[in-house]
């Protein structure tokens, strides 16, 4: 209710009154004009219908103008140089043969905002170093890191012996993961590709399935074919999978094996068991790399009061030599970016 005219105000009126008004911290304003050599490459930058700058436009908060081979960028001053250093990103993945798309686009855009952009969106860094670029090559395509934990992670995936890679859905875990495994087996550095997972759902009971053994495992196991056909071509998918070269199973058939000249993966890890988890590591053999993925606060294991095995095991194994461990967070989500913003609402960032 309003006060009315010459009615006393009482104490927190007062002291409200005489309160000084918060400055406001100045946006400091800038302008800058690119240019780009390679015209050819203009048509792919820019976007169909410029798409790409205004994707850059929107998510920066900049104003963007093309002339001939120039951009002339107007904004706040730190969005402007995340632009600029976004744009030039972008020229250098077309100039060295490398695809545009929304996706990369967010993920460079994302990586901006860490003090190290040049290190990683470039890659430039590391080859003036000796050191190769960071990508896994495979017969559909090359893939490149698009955050700085992916990076961490490629890396771990040509160097360590066994991998836990934890984190939520989106973020490239078993992508990343396969996409290895397929560039080891087209070289000559494995012999096989084994692919497993707990065949558990997803808080529904599916009940009886019918088929064979293949038609009853295939819908637990549908996330890896995905990632598989988008590495290989399909006949060569199938015609591995038809020599057994390529193996997709649940993790209940690994017992008793040996695991040798082997790339592994086991996906959904969170909802193992310990004495699953004990199971599979123990399955290693000579010349095998092993990943093992999981969100840590996804666990579907049924009965809800058994310790996740992927727990159990980083808690006992993280730091021995041979392991490496990579967490991933909302932040390196790399689908639509929406899907990032769904992870922090339903769990906040992953430790």
């Amino acid at each position: 209710m309003a006060r009315k005219p010459g009615n006393r105000p009482d104490r927190d009126e007062r002291t409200s009154f005489s309160k000084p008004p918060i400055p406001q911290r100045e946006v400091r304003r800038a302008q800058l004009d690119l240019s780009f050599d390679n015209q050819s490459l203009l048509g792919a930058l820019f976007g169909q219908f410029d798409a790409n700058l205004v994707q850059v436009e929107n998510r920066l908060g900049v104003f963007i103008s093309a002339r001939g081979n120039e951009l002339h960028l107007e904004g706040p001053e730190d969005s402007v140089a995340r632009a600029r250093d976004v744009l030039r990103a972008m020229y250098d993945k077309l100039a060295v043969g490398q695809d545009l798309d929304a996706g990369l686009i967010e993920s460079l855009i994302a990586m901006s905002d860490e003090p190290t952009l040049d290190g990683i969106v470039g890659g430039e860094p590391g080859e003036r170093a000796g050191m190769p670029p960071i990508m896994i090559r495979t017969r559909r395509k090359t893939i490149v890191p698009r955050s700085l934990v992916q990076a961490t992670y490629m890396r771990a995936l040509a160097r360590d012996d066994i991998i836990f890679a934890l984190g939520p859905a989106g973020t490239g875990k078993t992508y990343l993961a396969v996409a290895q495994a397929v560039s080891q087996l087209m070289t000559g550095s494995v012999q096989r590709l084994i692919l497993s997972r707990p065949a558990v759902e997803a808080g529904e009971k599916l009940g009886f399935l019918p088929g064979d053994m293949k038609d009853k495992v295939d819908p637990y196991l549908r996330p890896l074919y995905d990632a598989l056909y988008d590495c290989m071509p399909p006949e060569q998918v199938e015609r591995r999978l038809a020599s057994g070269e390529i193996e997709i199973a649940p993790i209940a058939f690994m017992r008793g094996r040996t695991l040798a000249d082997a790339f592994v993966i086991l996906d959904e890890a969170q909802n193992t068991t310990r004495e699953q988890m004990k199971m599979f590591l123990t399955r290693f053999g000579q010349n095998s790399r092993m990943v093992i993925c999981g969100d840590p606060r996804q666990v579907d294991i049924p009965g809800g009061d058994r310790m996740s095995g992927l727990a159990d095991a980083v808690d006992k194994l993280e730091g021995v030599d041979g392991f490496g461990t990579i967490r991933f967070t909302a932040a390196d989500v790399v689908r639509h970016p929406i899907v990032g913003r769904i992870v922090e609402a339903y769990e906040g960032p992953v430790s």
